[in-house]
């Protein structure tokens, strides 16, 4: 890391130049690519529903695509007046050239009776597109919106429903964006007390996140990526991308204080925190990579998407930040710091004294605190055992879009199964089979949860004939899928004679095919993210416990996160509040985002954490010790940034999308809990109480694990002297001397195989992972 901080040093417009052409050729490519192409695939190979869309398509090329629907609802009169009625006709006609439009179904046409209401003031015509919403050009479905709402008047309404529309209302995020770079600016102008020092971090970050973000434009030209991977990606890229850099701004304003050249406090920065973030980005970026195993294509597209995100961020902080620590150079103190120093000459940054004695009272009372704030974060799980995935619908988008005012009409007027028919698909070889499958619809008519059943008329010799069954409920509600359960398990298979055979499809029928295969899958994934970061911890601190507690403390933090989703979204305690609609399900998309992204950041927080605490481990041998100054000088910078992580991701929150909003709040809760309760308590503790055992390691496990240096070497005294000395005196006098915790006697320290321990770097030189220091 030295040679290339220092290579970045010295030619550092080289540098800067360097990041800003490549910005400049990824818009350049994005452009000559002809801008993103993002798809929402949903369907999956193998399941019901796809096998409906693939038998539809056999024979109804032009209406097998997403069906989208107008509503019309008459403020005054009927909808069935003969003036409406020319109009809506007039425009249904204009509708029905327009590409990509491959069928119209006129509400007033005899064969189509069921879509007026009974009170004759709503309506609905039906448009089939002739391709699924993710592969519609944006252009035709404006199209037809546009030659709709001409029609608008104080007399008659006109709301448009359906997928296909829903992709015109996709929110911008650029205001969210926004919100979260100025909250983390407060925050670093209070740390840091520097605008220099502040601006650093932000300038890394937004050119690590414009960088990015092209680069997932042109992901989007060679696989499926959903149009949300550049929203989740900017979460993580504006949170990783800022805290990386303030790691490192804050141990290069270190080192100046402590009297190196602006050269030689970059070089000491990148050589310990510059490693420490390369190794934190790479367990985020291997985090979100672990989506890739679950084999669907929408959350292959948002795991590499964030994955791109954390490179760019890893890579801006590592040559970038040594580029404008040249350019800025003693400017990253203020004024007041440098007049400090060069009156008073240099010091060594020293840790908080209230977190001093904060690490104090959690090692004097590690059982207590433990049982505590144990059952704290349990109460906040216990939602989560009630978790149901599934997907929302237009029924909780906000109240002012047209595919809310279209979904309350048809809930008003026909009930709210109308917002999402279920479409049985069925295969005819003869007219037997054909016989046998109007039979079926008869009987599906006196089915619990159905409301009706509408059978369009069959085209003499087809093979494939299809109906729509009209549920009682809501696309999004429980007993919609119960009943895509009973009609497969029970109804259709009796009728299933004479060579029939008949899938249920239809979008709701997709989004509960995937909730259930993802579903099948979650164990296996959280499997490997959990043994992959405790591989990835073992690795850097050569120790079984360590991995161990922080995969549990992990898991514990993401349950509770996941615990407030459910409370606030399914049940709906505030989900309106948020502007997130009424209860529903959790979106299927949320668990293994969620975990990835958690896992990711935990392992962040327990790195830059536990180093420190080894190193005061390789230092002094004593684990009481080591814990309580490693918790003392990380408490500050840790909770700084977990602030700003939160702040960012609450800004999110707002935005007007359901999935991003449950994303945002789980993931801040998470952060929140896990910087206030699990870096502050729980580990703390659990290490404080497992003594030397902390760093214990097979020796059979030790011959074959590499030794990595998660922080390169800083220089340090041996034994620990010049660290002792810089402990607050408080501290020192308040130690207690019968600390229940043995320390490891001198000897077994001495004589300890390097295999069962992790041993100390030459010439008494340990990773370092110092706090700023306050004005």
């Amino acid at each position: 890391m030295s040679v290339i901080a220092r290579w970045c040093f010295r030619h550092r417009f080289i540098v800067i130049g360097g990041w800003l052409l490549l910005l400049a050729v990824l818009a350049g490519g994005v452009r000559a690519a002809g801008g993103s192409s993002f798809s929402e695939e949903y369907t999956l190979s193998g399941t019901e529903s796809t096998k409906a869309v693939e038998l539809l398509a056999t024979q109804f090329k032009r209406t097998s695509g997403d069906t989208n629907t107008i509503v019309l609802h008459a403020n005054s009169g009927k909808v069935t007046d003969p003036a409406v009625k020319a109009d809506v006709k007039k425009m249904l006609a204009r509708v029905a050239e327009v590409p990509e439009v491959g069928a119209v179904a006129d509400p007033f046409s005899p064969k189509v009776a069921a879509q007026i209401s009974p009170d004759a003031e709503t309506a609905y015509a039906t448009v089939t597109f002739t391709d699924q919403k993710q592969n519609l050009d944006t252009e035709n479905i404006q199209q037809v919106v546009d030659l709709g709402s001409e029609l608008r008047s104080d007399a008659l309404q006109v709301e448009f429903g359906g997928a296909a529309i829903g992709e015109l209302e996709k929110p911008s995020t650029s205001s969210s964006e926004l919100i979260g770079i100025l909250a983390a600016a407060i925050v670093m102008l209070f740390a840091f007390g520097s605008l220099v020092a502040m601006a650093i971090p932000l300038i890394a970050a937004v050119l690590a996140l414009g960088s990015a973000i092209f680069s997932i434009d042109l992901l989007t030209q060679v696989m499926s990526v959903p149009s949300t991977a550049p929203i989740i990606a900017a979460f993580i890229g504006l949170g990783v991308g800022i805290d990386y850099a303030l790691f490192i701004v804050a141990r290069h304003r270190n080192g100046i204080r402590a009297g190196l050249s602006p050269e030689e406090a970059t070089v000491a920065a990148m050589d310990t925190s510059g490693r420490a973030v390369i190794f934190a980005g790479g367990t985020v970026a291997v985090a979100m990579l672990g989506l890739l195993i679950l084999g669907f294509s929408i959350l292959s597209g948002i795991g590499l998407s964030a994955a791109i995100m954390v490179a760019f961020a890893i890579a801006v902080a590592v040559t970038l930040l040594p580029a404008l620590f040249a350019v800025f150079g003693m400017r990253v103190l203020s004024r007041r710091q440098r007049a400090r120093l060069k009156r008073e000459g240099p010091s060594e940054a020293q840790v908080s004294s209230r977190w001093a004695r904060w690490a104090e009272f959690v090692q004097k009372r590690p059982v207590p605190l433990t049982i505590m704030a144990t059952v704290a974060m349990m109460v906040l799980v216990i939602p989560f055992f009630s978790l149901r995935l599934g997907s929302s619908d237009a029924g909780n988008n906000a109240g002012d879009t047209t595919t809310r005012q279209a979904y309350d009409l048809l809930a008003d007027g026909f009930g709210p199964g109308h917002n999402g028919p279920l479409q049985l698909v069925a295969k005819v070889p003869s007219p037997q089979a054909a016989t046998d499958f109007t039979r079926l619809g008869q009987e599906i008519e006196s089915v619990p949860g159905v409301a009706s059943v509408q059978t369009p008329p069959a085209t003499p010799a087809a093979t494939v004939q299809t109906m729509q069954v009209i549920p009682t409920a809501s696309p999004q509600s429980k007993q919609t899928s119960d009943l895509i359960d009973t009609l497969r398990d029970r109804v259709i298979p009796a009728h299933e004679e004479d060579g029939l055979t008949v899938y249920v499809g239809g979008q709701t029928a997709v989004h509960k095919d995937f909730a259930s295969e993802l579903s099948g899958k979650m164990p296996l994934f959280v499997t490997i993210v959990v043994v992959l970061g405790c591989l990835l911890l073992m690795l850097a601190f050569r120790s079984v416990l360590i991995p161990l507690t922080a995969a549990v403390m992990n898991l514990l933090s993401a349950g509770a996160g996941f615990g407030i989703v459910v409370a606030v979204f399914q049940w709906g305690w505030g989900s309106s509040a948020l502007g997130a609609g009424p209860a529903g399900p959790v979106e299927s998309f949320l668990p293994p985002m969620m975990l990835a992204v958690l896992f990711g950041l935990s392992m962040d927080y327990e790195v830059f954490l536990v180093s420190r605490i080894h190193e005061e481990w390789l230092r002094t041998g004593d684990n009481n010790l080591a814990v309580r100054r490693g918790q003392a000088a990380t408490g500050q910078i840790i909770t700084a940034v977990a602030i700003i992580m939160i702040c960012v991701f609450t800004a999110f929150v707002f935005i007007g999308m359901r999935i991003i909003a449950e994303f945002g709040l789980g993931v801040a809760v998470a952060i929140l809990l896990d910087a206030l309760v699990v870096r502050t308590i729980l580990v703390p503790a659990a290490m404080q109480l497992f003594g030397k055992w902390n760093w214990y390691l097979p020796k059979a496990v030790g011959r074959f694990l590499p030794h990595v240096s998660v922080e390169g070497p800083a220089d340090a005294p041996a034994g620990g002297e010049r660290a002792r000395a810089q402990e607050p005196a408080g501290d020192r006098a308040q130690e207690p001397a019968d600390d229940h915790v043995s320390p490891p006697p001198a000897d077994d320290r001495a004589q300890a195989p390097a295999d069962d321990r992790a041993s100390p770097p030459a010439d008494g030189q340990s990773p370092v992972l110092t706090d700023k220091r306050g004005d």
